[in-house]
């Protein structure tokens, strides 16, 4: 598989990069709920902080055109939401999720860079968010029979480079920064994983799951309309600091 690097972009170093396209892509959607906790599903609480970033973006950063893969309660094909990006010639491509583990004791933010490095939890990560393959219709001709529960079918990830690792790993960290320092949530920092969403994209791009609906406490947390807002704000500072340390090399 070969990227189309997109007419907007141009490679770090020429005066003429600007960040003036983003995708926020919000996990699941329509018949698929993602994970849940004791009082709520993953879809909606990651719609509902796509929406506030959208509103904080547009508000502090009207020169850049922020577009949401869905708006509402929807299933977008997950072939379907780096394409979207793909095809506006998108600068940044941010899917936002929310975490789930058997252990309800853990809690934190973690941001997924797109690797073929599918160490223990990661693997699992990488599992589950790909599972969403499995309800679409025609999944094996769609996918060219990529199986996202075995191991063998990560070997096509090893296929590809991501030629925009470097700034997708600098994206990363600043919102897990922020998370940390701004936000004041737990951070277990920056992963790397085998996403197909992030595979398919032809720029920076980070999967961000904001934390575990299987911890009560950060269940009730996420679903807090004041918290969903620093998250949103934490994620637009993250944009806006990139933006600007991209922008300005020569």
């Amino acid at each position: 598989m070969f990227f189309i690097i997109s007419g907007s972009f141009q490679f770090v170093g020429t005066k003429e990069y600007k960040i003036r396209k983003i995708v926020i892509d919000p996990g699941h959607g329509g018949r698929d709920p993602g994970t849940h906790g004791a009082i709520s599903k993953e879809k909606d609480v990651v719609l509902k902080i796509a929406l506030a970033l959208k509103r904080v973006m547009n508000e502090n950063m009207p020169e850049v055109k922020v577009v949401l893969t869905r708006e509402n309660d929807s299933f977008p094909a997950l072939e379907d939401r780096p394409k979207m990006a793909n095809e506006i010639e998108a600068d940044l491509f941010i899917s936002i999720h929310a975490n789930w583990v058997s252990n309800p004791s853990i809690y934190g933010s973690e941001t997924y860079v797109m690797s073929v490095n599918n160490i223990s939890r990661n693997f699992e990560v990488a599992q589950r968010e790909n599972s969403v393959i499995l309800l679409e219709e025609n999944y094996k001709e769609t996918y060219q029979n990529f199986d996202p529960k075995s191991i063998e079918s990560y070997i096509l990830f090893s296929l590809t480079q991501n030629a925009f690792y470097e700034q997708s790993v600098q994206l990363a960290g600043l919102i897990e920064k922020q998370f940390k320092e701004r936000v004041g949530r737990k951070s277990l920092g920056v992963k790397q994983s085998s996403l197909w969403v992030l595979w398919n994209s032809a720029m920076p791009s980070v999967l961000v799951e904001v934390g575990y609906l299987s911890n009560l406490k950060e269940e009730r947390e996420l679903n807090d309309p004041l918290n969903q807002v620093y998250i949103a704000s934490g994620i637009y500072r993250a944009i806006r600091d990139y933006k600007s340390e991209i922008e300005q090399k020569k």
